[in-house]
C-alpha cells in the first residue's frame, strides 16, 4: 500500500484515519473484514502493536468489532457515523478558517458561486 506518514500525529492515529477514510469512501463496506493486523503491519511497515492500537481505536469508537477467531469487521452504521463526525469537525474547525480567508480576500458570493458552478461543469 502506498501511504506516507507525517510527523504531526502518532502513526497509530494515522492508520486509524486511513481505515476510517476507507470506510467513508466505501473501500471498506459495512460487514467487510479489515486486513489482519499482521497484513497491515507488513504493508505499512509498522510494528504490529502500532497496527493493533489503530484497530483498538476503531473498536473503541464502535466503528469495527472483533469477532473471536475471525478478525475485525466494519459494523453497520460505521460510514454514517464517520460522515457525521467528519462533517461536524469540518464545520466547527476548518470552515471558520476558510470563511475568514474568503472575507480577507474580499471574495463575494457571486465569485464563489461562479467558481462552484464552473467546477461542477468541469471547466
Amino acid at each position: 500500500m502506498s501511504f506516507e506518514f507525517t510527523e504531526d500525529q502518532p502513526i497509530y492515529r494515522q492508520l486509524r484515519n486511513y481505515m476510517a477514510s476507507a470506510i467513508i469512501k466505501g473501500s471498506l463496506k459495512e460487514g467487510d473484514a479489515l486486513p489482519s493486523v499482521r497484513t497491515v503491519a507488513v504493508d505499512f511497515q509498522v510494528n504490529p502493536l502500532t497496527a493493533s492500537k489503530a484497530y483498538q481505536e476503531l473498536v473503541g469508537e464502535e466503528l469495527v468489532e472483533k469477532r473471536r477467531g475471525l478478525g475485525m469487521f466494519v459494523v453497520e452504521g460505521a460510514r454514517n457515523k464517520l460522515l457525521k463526525a467528519e462533517q461536524k469537525q469540518f464545520l466547527e474547525n476548518e470552515w471558520p478558517a476558510i470563511l475568514k480567508r474568503i472575507h480577507a480576500l474580499e471574495i463575494d458570493d457571486t465569485q464563489l458561486l461562479e467558481s462552484l458552478s464552473s467546477k461542477r461543469n468541469g471547466k
